[in-house]
């Protein structure tokens, strides 16, 4: 069995989960039944941001490389690969604030464009 490539399908599978999180309430705009999978994927995703817990499929992509002769890695998925990008060293704890109200403020216009368009339909 290829370890590497189970890995690898770990690893997409994880960065959908993570857009999806990011940006499936947009999904919700022209399919409303996505609410019901975004709404839990999201508090998921909060919850394991919040209380600094490694999501699930961190440690199953580190067991697949280390069987196919990878090095895994520390911490977490967003450490890992993503936080190099949406974190960098000069980034301040006020500039975090604002990104954190940023994704809070989207989220929010685009919910209430599903509340509305909601409502215009019934």
């Amino acid at each position: 069995m290829n370890y590497i490539l189970l890995a690898n399908l770990v690893l997409v599978a994880h960065l959908a989960f993570v857009v999806f999180v990011l940006l499936g309430g947009v999904l919700v705009l022209w399919y409303r039944r996505v609410l019901w999978l975004h709404l839990p994927a999201l508090a998921w995703g909060v919850f394991v941001e919040w209380s600094g817990r490694v999501c699930p499929l961190t440690p199953l992509e580190n067991h697949f490389l280390r069987l196919g002769g990878e090095a895994g890695y520390a911490g977490g998925f967003i450490e890992h690969l993503v936080a190099r990008v949406l974190y960098p060293d000069d980034l301040t704890p006020a500039m975090r604030y604002v990104l954190a109200a940023l994704l809070i403020a989207v989220n929010v216009t685009v919910y209430s464009f599903v509340i509305v368009r909601r409502r215009r339909a019934s």
